[in-house]
Protein backbone atom coordinates (compact mmCIF):
# COMPACT_ATOMS: atom_id res chain seq x y z
CA UNK A 1 0.00 0.00 0.00
CA UNK A 2 1.24 3.60 -1.16
CA UNK A 3 0.80 6.76 0.72
CA UNK A 4 0.75 9.85 -0.49
CA UNK A 5 2.52 13.41 -0.30
CA UNK A 6 -0.42 14.68 2.19
CA UNK A 7 -0.01 11.31 4.53
CA UNK A 8 -3.12 9.69 3.91
CA UNK A 9 -3.68 6.58 2.93
CA UNK A 10 -6.09 5.80 -0.22
CA UNK A 11 -8.95 3.74 0.04
CA UNK A 12 -8.78 0.34 -1.78
CA UNK A 13 -11.02 1.01 -5.32
CA UNK A 14 -13.71 -1.27 -5.00
CA UNK A 15 -14.02 -3.50 -8.48
CA UNK A 16 -16.80 -2.61 -10.73
CA UNK A 17 -19.93 -4.55 -10.94
CA UNK A 18 -20.73 -6.28 -14.07
CA UNK A 19 -24.11 -5.98 -14.94
CA UNK A 20 -26.21 -9.36 -14.81
CA UNK A 21 -27.27 -10.89 -18.18
CA UNK A 22 -30.65 -12.24 -18.46
CA UNK A 23 -31.65 -14.82 -20.76
CA UNK A 24 -34.69 -15.69 -22.09
CA UNK A 25 -35.69 -18.80 -23.36
CA UNK A 26 -37.07 -19.21 -26.70
CA UNK A 27 -40.88 -19.84 -25.05
CA UNK A 28 -40.70 -16.54 -23.55
CA UNK A 29 -39.32 -14.29 -26.40
CA UNK A 30 -42.43 -16.04 -27.94
CA UNK A 31 -44.71 -15.02 -25.62
CA UNK A 32 -43.16 -11.39 -25.29
CA UNK A 33 -43.77 -10.77 -28.45
CA UNK A 34 -47.12 -12.04 -28.81
CA UNK A 35 -48.31 -9.85 -25.93
CA UNK A 36 -47.13 -6.94 -28.29
CA UNK A 37 -49.65 -8.21 -30.83
CA UNK A 38 -53.38 -6.95 -30.24
CA UNK A 39 -54.96 -9.21 -32.32
CA UNK A 40 -53.16 -12.03 -31.48
CA UNK A 41 -53.75 -11.75 -27.98
CA UNK A 42 -57.97 -11.22 -28.84
CA UNK A 43 -57.43 -14.53 -30.78
CA UNK A 44 -55.97 -16.08 -27.71
CA UNK A 45 -58.58 -14.66 -25.52
CA UNK A 46 -61.60 -16.28 -28.00
CA UNK A 47 -59.54 -19.14 -28.51
CA UNK A 48 -59.89 -19.49 -24.81
CA UNK A 49 -63.24 -18.77 -24.39
CA UNK A 50 -64.30 -21.19 -26.72
CA UNK A 51 -62.57 -23.71 -25.31
CA UNK A 52 -64.17 -23.20 -21.69
CA UNK A 53 -67.50 -23.32 -23.64
CA UNK A 54 -67.40 -26.79 -25.38
CA UNK A 55 -65.65 -28.19 -21.61
CA UNK A 56 -68.31 -26.26 -19.30
CA UNK A 57 -71.51 -26.47 -22.23
CA UNK A 58 -73.78 -28.35 -19.42
CA UNK A 59 -73.19 -25.85 -17.04
CA UNK A 60 -73.52 -22.79 -19.61
CA UNK A 61 -76.41 -23.81 -21.79
CA UNK A 62 -79.55 -22.43 -19.94
CA UNK A 63 -82.37 -25.14 -21.20
CA UNK A 64 -81.76 -28.68 -22.21
CA UNK A 65 -81.25 -28.86 -25.66
CA UNK A 66 -83.16 -31.71 -26.37
CA UNK A 67 -86.26 -30.09 -24.42
CA UNK A 68 -88.90 -28.84 -26.62
CA UNK A 69 -91.00 -25.67 -26.46
CA UNK A 70 -93.21 -24.00 -29.00
CA UNK A 71 -91.57 -23.79 -32.72
CA UNK A 72 -89.83 -21.03 -34.02
CA UNK A 73 -90.31 -19.01 -31.00
CA UNK A 74 -88.46 -15.68 -31.29
CA UNK A 75 -85.13 -14.59 -28.92
CA UNK A 76 -86.72 -13.44 -25.65
CA UNK A 77 -85.81 -9.84 -24.47
CA UNK A 78 -84.92 -9.03 -20.76
CA UNK A 79 -85.49 -5.88 -19.41
CA UNK A 80 -85.15 -4.19 -15.73
CA UNK A 81 -88.48 -2.18 -16.09
CA UNK A 82 -92.08 -4.08 -15.51
CA UNK A 83 -94.66 -3.57 -17.81
CA UNK A 84 -95.15 -0.57 -16.40
CA UNK A 85 -91.89 0.77 -16.95
CA UNK A 86 -90.82 0.34 -13.13
CA UNK A 87 -87.55 -0.03 -12.22
CA UNK A 88 -87.06 -3.79 -10.42
CA UNK A 89 -84.42 -5.39 -9.99
CA UNK A 90 -83.43 -8.39 -10.65
CA UNK A 91 -83.94 -8.42 -14.27
CA UNK A 92 -86.46 -10.07 -15.74
CA UNK A 93 -87.78 -11.74 -19.17
CA UNK A 94 -91.33 -12.42 -20.43
CA UNK A 95 -91.43 -15.45 -22.08
CA UNK A 96 -93.02 -16.08 -25.82
CA UNK A 97 -96.75 -17.96 -25.75
CA UNK A 98 -98.90 -18.44 -28.71
CA UNK A 99 -101.93 -16.21 -29.33
CA UNK A 100 -104.80 -17.02 -30.70
CA UNK A 101 -104.39 -15.32 -34.25
CA UNK A 102 -103.15 -17.13 -37.52
CA UNK A 103 -100.26 -15.41 -40.05
CA UNK A 104 -102.28 -14.31 -42.86
CA UNK A 105 -98.86 -15.95 -44.93
CA UNK A 106 -97.59 -18.97 -42.68
CA UNK A 107 -100.74 -19.46 -41.00
CA UNK A 108 -98.98 -20.81 -38.16
CA UNK A 109 -100.11 -19.48 -34.50
CA UNK A 110 -98.62 -15.52 -33.87
CA UNK A 111 -96.54 -16.02 -31.17
CA UNK A 112 -95.89 -12.69 -28.29
CA UNK A 113 -94.42 -11.86 -25.01
CA UNK A 114 -96.39 -12.96 -22.17
CA UNK A 115 -96.36 -9.78 -19.84
CA UNK A 116 -98.73 -11.34 -17.32
CA UNK A 117 -96.27 -13.82 -16.14
CA UNK A 118 -92.49 -12.50 -16.31
CA UNK A 119 -89.54 -14.87 -15.40
CA UNK A 120 -87.10 -13.41 -12.52
CA UNK A 121 -83.39 -13.72 -14.16
CA UNK A 122 -80.48 -15.00 -11.73
CA UNK A 123 -77.35 -16.83 -11.83
CA UNK A 124 -76.39 -20.25 -10.84
CA UNK A 125 -80.14 -21.52 -10.94
CA UNK A 126 -81.47 -24.86 -11.00
CA UNK A 127 -82.51 -26.16 -13.73
CA UNK A 128 -82.58 -29.11 -16.31
CA UNK A 129 -80.26 -32.15 -14.65
CA UNK A 130 -76.78 -33.15 -16.07
CA UNK A 131 -73.79 -34.70 -15.54
CA UNK A 132 -71.00 -32.24 -15.64
CA UNK A 133 -67.75 -33.90 -17.23
CA UNK A 134 -70.29 -36.78 -17.75
CA UNK A 135 -69.51 -37.99 -14.36
CA UNK A 136 -70.49 -35.45 -11.69
CA UNK A 137 -74.58 -35.18 -11.30
CA UNK A 138 -75.42 -31.38 -11.32
CA UNK A 139 -78.71 -29.18 -12.01
CA UNK A 140 -77.01 -25.49 -11.46
CA UNK A 141 -77.13 -23.76 -15.21
CA UNK A 142 -75.01 -20.56 -14.89
CA UNK A 143 -77.70 -18.23 -16.05
CA UNK A 144 -81.96 -18.85 -16.48
CA UNK A 145 -84.88 -18.22 -14.66
CA UNK A 146 -85.08 -18.54 -10.98
CA UNK A 147 -88.29 -21.19 -11.28
CA UNK A 148 -86.46 -23.07 -13.80
CA UNK A 149 -88.66 -22.21 -16.31
CA UNK A 150 -87.14 -22.37 -20.37
CA UNK A 151 -85.29 -19.35 -21.14
CA UNK A 152 -84.61 -18.44 -24.92
CA UNK A 153 -82.34 -15.59 -25.46
CA UNK A 154 -81.94 -16.89 -29.17
CA UNK A 155 -85.03 -18.18 -29.99
CA UNK A 156 -86.20 -22.04 -30.97
CA UNK A 157 -85.65 -23.65 -34.13
CA UNK A 158 -88.50 -25.67 -36.33
CA UNK A 159 -89.06 -28.25 -33.49
CA UNK A 160 -88.51 -26.00 -30.45
CA UNK A 161 -85.86 -26.40 -29.17
CA UNK A 162 -83.43 -23.53 -27.55
CA UNK A 163 -81.06 -22.37 -30.04
CA UNK A 164 -78.21 -20.85 -27.89
CA UNK A 165 -78.34 -24.56 -25.63
CA UNK A 166 -77.48 -25.97 -28.82
CA UNK A 167 -74.98 -23.88 -30.08
CA UNK A 168 -73.23 -24.27 -26.51
CA UNK A 169 -72.92 -28.26 -26.87
CA UNK A 170 -72.47 -28.43 -30.86
CA UNK A 171 -68.86 -26.36 -30.14
CA UNK A 172 -68.19 -29.61 -28.64
CA UNK A 173 -68.58 -31.55 -31.69
CA UNK A 174 -67.61 -29.31 -33.93
CA UNK A 175 -64.38 -28.35 -32.36
CA UNK A 176 -63.71 -31.92 -31.33
CA UNK A 177 -64.01 -33.04 -35.22
CA UNK A 178 -61.54 -30.15 -35.96
CA UNK A 179 -59.11 -30.83 -33.64
CA UNK A 180 -58.74 -34.55 -34.55
CA UNK A 181 -58.47 -33.96 -38.11
CA UNK A 182 -55.79 -31.15 -37.62
CA UNK A 183 -53.63 -33.54 -35.33
CA UNK A 184 -54.10 -36.29 -38.18
CA UNK A 185 -53.31 -33.87 -40.93
CA UNK A 186 -50.30 -32.32 -39.09
CA UNK A 187 -48.78 -35.66 -38.00
CA UNK A 188 -49.05 -37.30 -41.12
CA UNK A 189 -48.23 -33.99 -43.27
CA UNK A 190 -45.64 -33.33 -41.37
CA UNK A 191 -43.81 -36.72 -41.16
CA UNK A 192 -44.20 -37.48 -44.50
CA UNK A 193 -42.76 -33.99 -45.44
CA UNK A 194 -39.66 -34.20 -43.58
CA UNK A 195 -38.83 -37.79 -44.63
CA UNK A 196 -39.58 -36.77 -48.29
CA UNK A 197 -37.44 -33.48 -48.28
CA UNK A 198 -34.53 -35.60 -46.06
CA UNK A 199 -34.10 -38.27 -48.27
CA UNK A 200 -34.59 -36.81 -51.28
CA UNK A 201 -33.68 -39.24 -54.50
CA UNK A 202 -36.01 -41.42 -56.21
CA UNK A 203 -38.51 -41.85 -52.76
CA UNK A 204 -38.94 -38.00 -52.74
CA UNK A 205 -39.95 -38.10 -56.86
CA UNK A 206 -42.23 -40.87 -55.84
CA UNK A 207 -43.87 -39.49 -52.51
CA UNK A 208 -44.24 -35.87 -54.53
CA UNK A 209 -46.53 -37.31 -57.20
CA UNK A 210 -48.39 -39.04 -54.94
CA UNK A 211 -48.80 -35.72 -53.07
CA UNK A 212 -49.92 -34.23 -56.31
CA UNK A 213 -52.05 -36.88 -56.95
CA UNK A 214 -54.13 -35.90 -53.79
CA UNK A 215 -53.62 -32.35 -54.28
CA UNK A 216 -55.45 -32.69 -57.81
CA UNK A 217 -58.30 -34.13 -56.31
CA UNK A 218 -62.17 -32.52 -56.58
CA UNK A 219 -62.99 -32.69 -53.18
CA UNK A 220 -66.49 -31.26 -53.07
CA UNK A 221 -67.73 -33.70 -55.68
CA UNK A 222 -65.67 -36.44 -53.39
CA UNK A 223 -67.05 -35.35 -50.42
CA UNK A 224 -70.89 -35.86 -52.17
CA UNK A 225 -69.92 -38.94 -53.36
CA UNK A 226 -68.84 -40.65 -50.45
CA UNK A 227 -71.58 -39.26 -48.63
CA UNK A 228 -73.71 -41.58 -50.72
CA UNK A 229 -71.75 -44.55 -49.99
CA UNK A 230 -72.82 -44.79 -46.19
CA UNK A 231 -75.52 -46.41 -45.26
CA UNK A 232 -78.81 -44.21 -43.58
CA UNK A 233 -78.85 -46.46 -40.50
CA UNK A 234 -75.11 -46.67 -39.85
CA UNK A 235 -74.37 -45.72 -36.26
CA UNK A 236 -73.18 -42.41 -35.35
CA UNK A 237 -69.90 -42.53 -34.23
CA UNK A 238 -69.33 -44.55 -37.35
CA UNK A 239 -70.03 -41.86 -39.57
CA UNK A 240 -68.20 -38.92 -37.51
CA UNK A 241 -65.50 -41.50 -37.91
CA UNK A 242 -65.67 -41.97 -41.69
CA UNK A 243 -66.22 -38.19 -41.78
CA UNK A 244 -62.49 -37.49 -40.02
CA UNK A 245 -60.56 -40.19 -41.85
CA UNK A 246 -61.72 -38.55 -45.42
CA UNK A 247 -61.25 -34.98 -43.82
CA UNK A 248 -57.80 -36.28 -42.79
CA UNK A 249 -57.04 -38.17 -45.90
CA UNK A 250 -57.34 -35.01 -48.53
CA UNK A 251 -55.78 -32.67 -46.09
CA UNK A 252 -52.50 -33.48 -44.82
CA UNK A 253 -50.61 -32.94 -48.80
CA UNK A 254 -50.62 -29.36 -48.18
CA UNK A 255 -48.61 -29.11 -45.21
CA UNK A 256 -46.97 -32.11 -46.34
CA UNK A 257 -45.79 -30.04 -49.75
CA UNK A 258 -44.81 -26.60 -47.08
CA UNK A 259 -42.61 -29.09 -44.88
CA UNK A 260 -40.74 -30.86 -47.44
CA UNK A 261 -39.72 -27.53 -48.35
CA UNK A 262 -38.22 -26.79 -44.81
CA UNK A 263 -36.60 -29.99 -44.99
CA UNK A 264 -34.81 -29.11 -48.28
CA UNK A 265 -33.07 -25.98 -46.68
CA UNK A 266 -32.23 -27.28 -43.27
CA UNK A 267 -30.88 -30.77 -45.22
CA UNK A 268 -27.74 -28.58 -45.94
CA UNK A 269 -26.88 -26.68 -42.76
CA UNK A 270 -23.79 -26.84 -41.14
CA UNK A 271 -25.14 -28.69 -37.74
CA UNK A 272 -27.08 -31.38 -40.17
CA UNK A 273 -23.91 -32.16 -41.90
CA UNK A 274 -21.91 -32.42 -39.10
CA UNK A 275 -24.90 -34.90 -37.93
CA UNK A 276 -24.49 -37.03 -41.14
CA UNK A 277 -20.37 -36.79 -40.44
CA UNK A 278 -20.18 -38.31 -37.22
CA UNK A 279 -22.68 -40.74 -37.73
CA UNK A 280 -25.78 -39.87 -36.75
CA UNK A 281 -28.90 -41.97 -38.47
CA UNK A 282 -31.56 -40.40 -40.48
CA UNK A 283 -34.22 -40.92 -37.60
CA UNK A 284 -31.67 -39.47 -35.29
CA UNK A 285 -31.54 -36.44 -37.96
CA UNK A 286 -35.03 -35.98 -39.17
CA UNK A 287 -36.69 -36.18 -35.34
CA UNK A 288 -33.78 -34.68 -33.15
CA UNK A 289 -32.16 -31.75 -35.54
CA UNK A 290 -34.82 -31.06 -38.42
CA UNK A 291 -38.18 -31.32 -37.10
CA UNK A 292 -37.87 -28.58 -34.01
CA UNK A 293 -36.70 -26.41 -36.34
CA UNK A 294 -39.92 -27.09 -38.64
CA UNK A 295 -42.09 -26.79 -35.15
CA UNK A 296 -42.78 -23.29 -35.42
CA UNK A 297 -44.36 -23.32 -38.92
CA UNK A 298 -46.13 -26.78 -38.23
CA UNK A 299 -47.60 -24.29 -34.98
CA UNK A 300 -48.64 -21.70 -37.14
CA UNK A 301 -50.18 -23.97 -39.64
CA UNK A 302 -51.94 -25.75 -36.98
CA UNK A 303 -54.25 -22.44 -35.59
CA UNK A 304 -54.39 -21.21 -39.68
CA UNK A 305 -56.38 -25.06 -40.27
CA UNK A 306 -58.55 -25.42 -37.26
CA UNK A 307 -61.16 -22.89 -38.81
CA UNK A 308 -60.63 -23.91 -42.50
CA UNK A 309 -61.91 -27.51 -41.00
CA UNK A 310 -64.52 -25.99 -38.89
CA UNK A 311 -66.03 -23.82 -42.09
CA UNK A 312 -65.59 -27.44 -43.68
CA UNK A 313 -67.48 -29.14 -41.14
CA UNK A 314 -70.06 -26.59 -41.16
CA UNK A 315 -70.12 -26.41 -45.01
CA UNK A 316 -70.34 -30.33 -45.16
CA UNK A 317 -72.96 -30.32 -42.35
CA UNK A 318 -75.23 -27.98 -44.17
CA UNK A 319 -75.40 -30.69 -47.29
CA UNK A 320 -76.18 -33.48 -44.96
CA UNK A 321 -72.18 -34.70 -44.63
CA UNK A 322 -71.47 -34.32 -41.23
CA UNK A 323 -73.12 -35.10 -37.61
CA UNK A 324 -76.50 -36.68 -37.33
CA UNK A 325 -79.06 -36.50 -34.91
CA UNK A 326 -79.29 -36.79 -32.08
CA UNK A 327 -75.86 -35.43 -31.66
CA UNK A 328 -75.50 -31.94 -32.46
CA UNK A 329 -72.74 -29.51 -34.26
CA UNK A 330 -73.13 -25.97 -35.93
CA UNK A 331 -73.29 -27.43 -39.49
CA UNK A 332 -75.90 -29.65 -38.22
CA UNK A 333 -78.17 -26.77 -37.10
CA UNK A 334 -77.58 -24.28 -40.45
CA UNK A 335 -79.75 -27.42 -41.90
CA UNK A 336 -82.72 -25.45 -41.05
CA UNK A 337 -81.01 -22.28 -43.02
CA UNK A 338 -81.40 -24.06 -46.24
CA UNK A 339 -85.24 -22.37 -46.87
CA UNK A 340 -84.99 -18.91 -47.92
CA UNK A 341 -88.93 -18.61 -46.18
CA UNK A 342 -87.52 -20.17 -43.30
CA UNK A 343 -84.60 -17.77 -42.57
CA UNK A 344 -86.96 -14.65 -44.20
CA UNK A 345 -89.19 -15.64 -41.21
CA UNK A 346 -86.96 -16.92 -38.60
CA UNK A 347 -84.04 -14.65 -38.65
CA UNK A 348 -82.59 -16.01 -35.38
CA UNK A 349 -82.06 -19.97 -36.98
CA UNK A 350 -79.12 -17.61 -38.31
CA UNK A 351 -76.85 -17.92 -34.55
CA UNK A 352 -74.74 -20.48 -35.64
CA UNK A 353 -73.32 -18.61 -38.29
CA UNK A 354 -72.12 -16.37 -35.85
CA UNK A 355 -70.15 -19.20 -33.45
CA UNK A 356 -68.90 -20.13 -36.60
CA UNK A 357 -67.54 -16.76 -38.00
CA UNK A 358 -65.85 -16.14 -33.77
CA UNK A 359 -64.64 -19.53 -34.32
CA UNK A 360 -62.59 -18.45 -37.52
CA UNK A 361 -61.67 -15.20 -36.39
CA UNK A 362 -59.84 -16.68 -32.88
CA UNK A 363 -57.93 -19.21 -34.62
CA UNK A 364 -56.80 -16.81 -37.64
CA UNK A 365 -56.21 -14.00 -35.50
CA UNK A 366 -54.29 -16.86 -33.02
CA UNK A 367 -52.41 -18.09 -36.12
CA UNK A 368 -51.43 -14.45 -37.51
CA UNK A 369 -49.94 -13.32 -34.43
CA UNK A 370 -48.26 -16.60 -33.40
CA UNK A 371 -46.48 -16.15 -36.93
CA UNK A 372 -44.83 -12.55 -36.23
CA UNK A 373 -43.57 -14.18 -32.40
CA UNK A 374 -42.40 -17.13 -34.08
CA UNK A 375 -40.65 -15.55 -36.91
CA UNK A 376 -36.27 -15.34 -35.99
CA UNK A 377 -36.45 -11.93 -38.16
Amino acid sequence: MTVDVHGTVPVAAQPEEKPQQHHESYSALVWRRLRRSWTGMIGLVLVSLLIVMAVFADFLAPVDPKATDIAFAPPQSFSMHDRDGNFVFPPRSYPVRETQELDPITFQPIVGPDYDNPQILGFFVKGAPYRLFGLIPAERHFFGAVDGSPVHLLGTDKFGRDVLSRILYGSRISLIIALTVVFIVTLVGTTVGMVSGYLGGRFDAWTQRFVELVLAFPQLPLYLALASLIPVTAPTNVFIGFVVIVMSALGWAQLSREVRGKTLALARVDYVRAAIAIGATDRRIIFQHIFPNVMSHVIVAVTLAIPQVVLLESFLGFLGFAVKPPLISWGLMLQDTANYSAIGSYPWILSPVGAVLITVFAFNALGDGLRDAIDPY
